[in-house]
């Protein structure tokens, strides 16, 4: 009786060992297989928009204009400047652009709520949507379109729950769609206001995430150049600016926004930090963005010897943000949400 209960109890745990292996080997093949796609559709992607940018030069931009005072007002991002101010790890910047004003990007809104961040700066601000005359929406991100929901479903809305747009021409990269906007897809450069332009699509595969077609704000301050409005910099800072420099006569004068440099682990070790250093860069997961790319892109910039440079802590780590501050001193100014940024023409 014993022998048989033993060869029972061995036999069960064999099984068992069996199976657990199967089962082991099953998700490992699941997972290498996931893996596997992912990588696949990463390379196809970037040689897709390899190709996009090879042949992607643009004539330049007729009858831009130009503004003789140029405000950027940031709404959403990681700081503030006070304690009146909801921060978040997502990008909305009310621009004013002579009488032109616009709404760029609409933020995160992590936790789904009503009122947003966004709605609640407005608010603290005296800002109404009734105010803007354009929304220009960066990429089809969940941190620039409102929250993952909207992301998901390719759609864009600034809180929770539905506020009425009033109709207001808003300028989107890729199909997105809102019940109350008057929508255009921009794919390419146009004028959008007097001095104002968006500069067109610059795609970037990134790992995971998929394809990513971002556009960026141009204004050109008079006497000053050109200053561009940046949402994550997926496409890299050098080819955001060499897409201006194809646009436009005047030089580049300025940067603000995001160029996404998470090099280090600051604000924490969040989730949302991990899948930009990891997945939100453009390159393979196990390569992120270190620190000498950061120094390369200063000296991009540098050579340009820029009057304004504002590096949004959003999407970019504390020591990326101070890297830019250091290497650009009296043309630096930092990011915080109630704080505007001002350039005025010469």
């Amino acid at each position: 009786m014993r022998h048989r209960l033993g060869h029972y109890i061995l036999v069960n745990a064999m099984n068992y060992e069996k199976h657990l292996i199967a089962g082991v080997c099953g998700l490992g093949g699941a997972v290498a297989a996931v893996a596997g796609g992912l990588s696949v559709q990463y390379v196809i992607g970037r040689r897709r928009a390899e190709r996009a940018w090879a042949v992607g030069d643009r004539p330049r931009l007729e009858d831009v204009g130009s503004v003789e005072r140029l405000t950027i007002l940031p709404l959403v991002d990681w700081y503030t400047a006070g304690d009146d101010f909801v921060g978040e790890p997502g990008v909305s910047y009310l621009v004013r652009a002579d009488d032109t004003t616009i709404l760029f990007d609409l933020g995160f809104n992590v936790h789904g709520e009503h009122p947003s961040p966004l709605l609640r700066n407005m608010e603290a601000l005296g800002i109404e949507f009734s105010d803007l005359d354009a929304i220009v929406i960066s990429h089809p991100h969940v941190d620039h379109l409102g929250g993952l929901t909207y992301q998901v479903r390719r759609r864009f809305a600034p809180s929770a729950k539905p506020v009425d747009l009033g109709g207001v021409t808003t300028y989107v990269p890729s199909s997105l769609s809102n019940p109350t906007a008057d929508i255009i897809v921009s794919g390419e450069p146009r004028v959008i206001a007097p001095g104002v332009a968006v500069t067109g699509v610059i795609p970037r595969q990134l790992f995971l995430i998929g394809w990513s077609p971002e556009q960026s704000l141009a204004v050109n301050v008079k006497g000053k150049g050109i200053v561009i409005i940046v949402g994550c910099g997926h496409p890299t800072l050098q080819r955001i600016i060499e897409r201006a420099e194809m646009l436009f006569e005047e030089p580049v004068y300025g940067v603000v926004g995001g160029l996404h440099y998470p090099v280090t682990s600051s604000r924490g070790e969040k989730l949302e930090a991990f899948g930009l250093r990891y997945f939100g860069t453009g390159k393979w997961p196990w390569d992120p963005v270190g620190k000498q790319e950061v120094r390369d892109a200063i000296a991009f910039l540098s050579r340009r010897d820029p009057g304004l440079v504002a590096l949004s802590p959003h999407d970019s780590c504390d020591w990326s943000v101070e890297a830019f501050h250091q290497a650009f001193r009296a043309a630096y100014q930092y990011i915080l949400v109630g704080r505007d940024i001002t350039v005025t023409g010469a």
